[in-house]
């Protein structure tokens, strides 16, 4: 069930992390885009797909079929998450505004898509087991997959658009994505296969309107979802910015590949957590994980400012190692965001839940970690292709060190007050095992 939970996430991120990580430089430097309409796309697309998170949560919770609420998606959403995804890195000899509307029609598609068959992926956690120890253990190994996936994409990607481009950029990015799609689809299919769905609500599907009470009071969802929304936004910023910031202010972009392929480093507090969370409390690994991302951040501008590659290597190697554990855990985390809306309102609804906790801020933060930079990029005079102005450096500069410390400071700060409900978590799981029994032995028929 582990190998299998972590192909689940290795899918989606054969396909996503390829779209986070280059879709920026593939719009301004091989599309043609600006970089302020590369930006607007990213956040436009992303807000949208952001709102359709809790449709997807609804849509998930009056799911009913033979093989359960989650895990269905992973069958039907597959393909179609493939094909936008190939689309997406299709580069067709347009008018300047058919190009604007084609990438931003694509990415829309495919980003509701990838809401669609990735947010089970969270949700389908709190009905595989009701032990937390094992949903932590079942994170770490998710992690693992997903930092495989991203691992094969870094490592890949650039030679691959390189060898099958032959020259051409465009049909080295489409037949590099095309690759990457068929190898999601296979994991997914796998995912589907093996996994089984051991908590099964037997109740008939909720009013729409009935799946929102568990909102109501659930701080630590609530805290969850603000520090993720941070968190995110400076993920996908400093990440964006790698490929601008070692080929303009490094003037070596062939460290581009090594850096990204360097996240597989995040494994090792990712595969620790586990571990480390039979000594210290979740609520402490999550902060120390924070603080440590934005610290990581100043030694990155110490090895710029002393134009030192080995300080700026251990300084973005100590960002992945932090992030790895901030990254993770928020994910088991909103498992038992779910068990506490249903201890306090008597409402369990996990896929609302995780589709807003999740997907809503891995969209939002994504879109606007996106869009940020970019902007940044606009407004100091950034030319694709081009030797860039001191300006335009700087606002490299700022998108790849400042912009992620800042908000990975935002991500901290709610995380301070989680520790109290993370102490009820016993209390709360021995109470909601009491209701369900009894509502179990009351289904019993007694014999007259």
């Amino acid at each position: 069930m582990r190998l299998s939970y972590a192909s689940s996430d290795a899918a989606g991120q054969l396909v996503f992390c390829f779209i986070s990580f280059y879709l920026l430089k593939f719009y301004t430097d091989v599309v043609g885009l600006s970089a302020a309409t590369a930006g607007t796309i990213l956040l436009i697309a992303r807000m949208i797909d952001a709102i359709d998170a809790p449709v997807w949560g609804i849509v998930f919770d009056k799911t009913r079929s033979r093989w359960g609420k989650s895990r269905p998606w992973f069958l039907w959403l597959c393909l179609p998450f493939a094909v936008f995804g190939v689309l997406t890195f299709w580069a067709p000899d347009l008018s300047p505004t058919a190009k604007v509307i084609y990438a931003g029609t694509t990415y829309i598609i495919c980003s509701i898509i990838y809401t669609g068959i990735n947010t089970p992926v969270t949700s389908i956690l709190s009905a595989l087991t009701p032990d937390p120890k094992e949903r932590v253990m079942l994170t770490s190994f998710r992690m693992f997959g997903s930092k495989a996936g991203v691992l094969l994409v870094n490592a890949t990607a650039f030679p691959l658009v390189l060898l099958l481009g032959k020259g051409n950029d465009k049909l080295g990015f489409l037949l590099t994505m095309s690759i990457f799609a068929v190898g999601s689809v296979v994991l997914f299919l796998i995912a589907f296969r093996n996994l089984q769905e051991r908590i099964v609500e037997k109740s008939k599907s909720m009013p729409i309107r009935e799946g929102f009470r568990a909102l109501k009071g659930n701080w630590p969802w609530f805290i969850i979802f603000s520090s993720s929304l941070c968190f995110w936004i400076a993920f996908i910023s400093r990440i964006s910015m790698v490929p601008f910031f070692f080929q303009y202010n490094w003037q070596n972009k062939d460290l581009t590949a090594l850096a990204n392929s360097l996240d597989v480093l995040s494994l090792a507090s990712i595969l620790l957590l586990p571990w480390l969370c039979k000594w210290i409390s979740k609520s402490s690994i999550w902060l120390f994980g924070l603080v440590g991302s934005v610290i990581s951040q100043f030694i990155v501008y110490a090895g710029v400012a002393t134009h030192s590659t080995p300080l700026l290597f251990i300084g973005w190697i100590a960002g992945i190692i932090s992030s790895g554990a901030a990254m993770a855990l928020p994910f088991s985390l909103l498992s038992d965001s779910v068990d506490y809306g249903e201890w306090k309102s008597g409402v369990r609804a996990a896929g609302l839940l995780t589709a807003i906790g999740a997907a809503f801020c891995l969209k939002a933060g994504s879109g606007l970690g996106g869009a940020l930079p970019a902007w940044i990029l606009d407004a100091t005079g950034y030319v694709a292709n081009a030797d860039q102005s001191a300006k335009a450096l700087l606002g490299i500069e700022i998108g790849f060190i400042w912009l992620p410390a800042l908000f990975y400071l935002f991500s901290a700060i709610p995380v301070l007050f989680y520790r109290k409900f993370e102490r009820m978590e016993p209390e709360i799981h021995a109470e909601l095992e009491h209701r369900r029994a009894a509502i179990v032995g009351s289904e019993i028929p007694t014999n007259s």
